[in-house]
């Protein structure tokens, strides 16, 4: 059987997929600049150097694993217009509830206020991911 979308539940999928995106573009700014700001840490440049990343030697497979880990949500900004709205509201959520605990995690260590704060705005951002998408019919 052929459904036909109304334009009301076209503009409706829209509107969410917008939400989305943005809401992935946001979390993708803090993701980024909390790492950045982290190199102004006492210590982070020398551990760099040192080949160490918090307790773990740098390696071509640790790096790979960051970028992969910051790959999934950009790719998030674009597939939140691109999916058909049933795969997009599931994607959605299921790569959300992944990041909130990654995100946490993050903060084992020495963890300085502008991390915390970070952290807080990032699971923020990725509960409403997991709301929008959630209540997305």
């Amino acid at each position: 059987m052929n459904v036909r979308k109304t334009p009301q539940k076209v503009l409706e999928d829209i509107r969410v997929n917008m939400k989305l995106a943005a809401l992935w573009a946001s979390f993708m700014f803090l993701y980024i600049y909390v790492d950045y700001f982290h190199l102004f840490m006492p210590g982070s440049l020398e551990d760099m150097l040192a080949g160490k990343m918090f307790v773990f030697d740098i390696t071509q497979v640790s790096l790979l694993i960051g970028l992969v880990s910051v790959t999934i949500p950009a790719l998030m900004i674009f597939l939140s217009i691109a999916l058909s709205a049933k795969v997009n509201r599931w994607t959605n959520i299921i790569v959300a509830t992944v990041y909130i605990p990654y995100t946490l995690f993050n903060l084992v260590g020495e963890a300085w206020i502008h991390m915390a704060f970070g952290a807080v705005v990032e699971v923020i951002l990725l509960v409403l991911i997991i709301c929008y998408a959630w209540k997305w019919r």
